[in-house]
């Protein structure tokens, strides 16, 4: 028979994996069609990315905290933990760039299927939503790396 503690730890890694990994893909390749300037292929790529974020990225932003609340139950371990407490408040944090880069995406994708339908250039809408969209994907970024030094490194943080 299969612990829990190890299901859930499981299925912990694999959501962590799955949001690190998709969220790094998506900026990718975001970046790199956004750099071709062709309405045609960012309309391509960012309708990808639309369905990359709501299957694989929504599916584990869900799944995080409640898998992580069973494992912390499972073990034993507070979630006023300082480690736990740490990497919960960065993954409100994370949130707080992501919902806004989800809407961004759509955006950008509903603007440049415009633009390749009527054949012309991005409007200049298109790349100032970019820039917000690429300068929240920076503490997005850096906070799920902090989320995962935390839960490898369990440092004694002390802050209740």
């Amino acid at each position: 028979m299969i612990e829990a503690e190890l299901v859930y730890r499981m299925l912990h890694v694999i959501g962590a994996t799955v949001l690190f990994g998709t969220g790094a893909g998506i900026a990718f390749f975001m970046v790199m069609a956004g750099r071709s300037g062709q309405p045609e292929l960012i309309a391509h790529v960012a309708g990808t990315v639309v369905i990359a974020d709501t299957i694989f990225t929504a599916t584990a932003v869900v799944a995080q905290p409640l898998t992580g609340y069973l494992l912390a139950r499972e073990i034993g371990w507070s979630l006023s933990e300082g480690w736990i407490a740490v990497s919960l408040m960065l993954y409100v944090f994370t949130g707080l760039f992501w919902l806004p880069v989800v809407w961004i995406q759509i955006r950008l994708r509903d603007i440049a299927r415009v633009a390749a339908a009527d054949g012309t250039p991005l409007p200049p809408g298109w790349h100032r939503l970019y820039r917000i969209w690429f300068a929240c994907g920076f503490p997005a970024f850096l906070s799920v790396l902090g989320i995962l030094w935390l839960m490898l490194e369990k440092p004694d943080i002390s802050l209740f």
